[in-house]
């Protein structure tokens, strides 16, 4: 008797092909021109297949990108803690400048902006999927600098990740600059000189 297909095997197998499709036809053509039914005939699959599992155009490309990330809520989220706050969040800088500058995530990631600035409810969706799951990790390797007294004790740390993370997404979204990873250091050192307990 013939082995019968996996429904399930098949379903991930056409998710990802979308999910592929889309990535490179947003590198290739930009968001403005991406059409639903281009990713379909790219990924082979019908255009209601993408309507099935997508409200949107804006959607696909959001699960395009979490796909792209390795801090998708699937994975799990931890940043490394190796008791140097500055090596840590060189590291994590350098990565999220590299992420940003890579050609492969950066049409993703810029068409999820332009699309999230005229859709609230793919913001919120973004907000809850990627971004609030990922602030928290952030702030949980910074609350154990502040047990460790690397870190002012009193620091708002949503305030303290604004004035890490938001030159280098200005620097990107205006292209005022290189992201390297010069750059990401220097975004570390500036914000421990400004968030460091004051010397008793």
């Amino acid at each position: 008797m013939a082995k019968q297909p996996n429904p399930a095997r098949r379903n991930e197998r056409s998710r990802q092909a979308i999910l592929t499709a889309a990535r490179d036809l947003v590198s290739e053509v930009g968001y403005a021109k991406l059409t639903i039914e281009a990713i379909a005939a790219r990924a082979g699959v019908g255009k209601q297949t993408i309507y099935r599992w997508w409200p949107s155009k804006g959607a696909v490309i959001f699960d395009a990108f979490l796909a792209l990330s390795e801090a998708g809520p699937e994975q799990g989220i931890a940043l490394p803690d190796t008791g140097d706050l500055e090596a840590d969040l060189k590291m994590v800088m350098r990565a999220t400048a590299a992420e940003f500058a890579d050609p492969a995530s950066e049409a993703p990631i810029r068409a999820l902006n332009i699309e999230m600035i005229n859709d609230p409810g793919l913001a919120a969706q973004y907000r809850e999927k990627l971004a609030d799951p990922v602030n928290e990790a952030k702030k949980a390797r910074l609350r154990s600098a502040q047990r460790a007294g690397q870190l002012a004790a009193d620091a708002d740390l949503d305030l303290a990740l604004e004035l890490l993370y938001a030159p280098l997404y200005q620097r990107w979204l205006l292209r005022s600059g290189p992201l390297t990873p010069e750059y990401a250091d220097t975004l570390v050192e500036v914000f421990l000189k400004a968030m460091r307990p004051e010397p008793a």
